[in-house]
């Protein structure tokens, strides 16, 4: 399914029948074939806004899946960039994305990447992202795509976690999308999605959490500041604008002061 190399409808079948946890274990291994992983066109839109609020020593990519935001913080960062995610299977697909210097070809970075150049330290920790195993060490955290795994009740939890990895000053930096028009194809399709699984969760278990709809930009806003974050947005053009005018996607900056 998607591509070639993709997963197939019955393999995506059985992830979604699955936990969370061993759904992405399962998918893991054909994960970059899906259209699940952020598109290149946003993580380098994405690196050139967050260059200006740097520089940075140290960042954190939570939920960091294969590492797709990991070539963003060895682009931004000097000193070491983590990655943290749950999936035993994903961190294993994030290892081999990026191996340690001495196990690179000359001249070849990690896929996507280029030429290799000197860059931070990369380290891979298996944890929880509701249970952050950090002191405050970073100056930089990201996430990509992984914020419809939690719950709406889980999100202020989580967002005070990585506020305790931060240190003072350090920010936490993600995408939020703009909602669909109202009856527009995606509007009905992620409605769709989001029942379909409410009612897939109702009647099996283990959960699957994955909702679309559930981060509403004046939840998330509240829910950064009861964490203790000052909260800026930051339009980010790059990726284009709605009939309206307004841009289709915008960075949540949250800093810890």
């Amino acid at each position: 399914m998607f591509t070639e190399q993709g997963p197939t409808v019955r393999e995506l079948a059985v992830q979604a029948l699955s936990s969370i946890e061993h759904g992405y274990d399962l998918l893991a291994p054909k994960f970059d074939h899906t259209p699940y992983r952020t598109p290149d066109r946003v993580l380098d839109a994405v690196t050139d806004e967050v260059r200006r609020l740097g520089p940075f020593d140290t960042g954190l990519d939570v939920c960091c899946g294969t590492g797709a935001g990991m070539g963003v913080l060895r682009r931004l960062c000097r000193e070491r960039a983590v990655g943290v995610d749950f999936s035993a299977g994903m961190l294993a697909e994030a290892r081999a994305a990026f191996p340690p210097e001495g196990e690179r070809r000359a001249g070849e970075g990690p896929a996507g990447e280029g030429p290799a150049a000197e860059g931070p330290a990369v380290d891979w920790v298996r944890a929880d992202a509701r249970s952050l195993p950090f002191a405050p060490a970073f100056d930089l955290a990201l996430s990509f795509g992984a914020f419809g795994h939690f719950l709406p009740a889980e999100r202020f939890g989580l967002f005070a976690e990585v506020y305790g990895s931060l240190r003072p000053g350090g920010q936490f930096v993600f995408l939020i999308g703009a909602p669909p028009p109202v009856g527009s194809r995606a509007y009905w399709s992620l409605l769709g999605f989001d029942a379909a699984m409410r009612v897939r969760n109702a009647l099996w278990r283990p959960r699957f959490v994955m909702y679309y709809r559930t981060f509403r930009l004046g939840d998330v806003l509240e829910d950064l500041t009861q964490a203790g974050f000052v909260v800026r947005l930051m339009p980010l053009t790059e990726l284009g604008r709605r009939p309206d005018g307004s841009p289709r996607a915008r960075l949540v900056v949250a800093t810890r002061e």
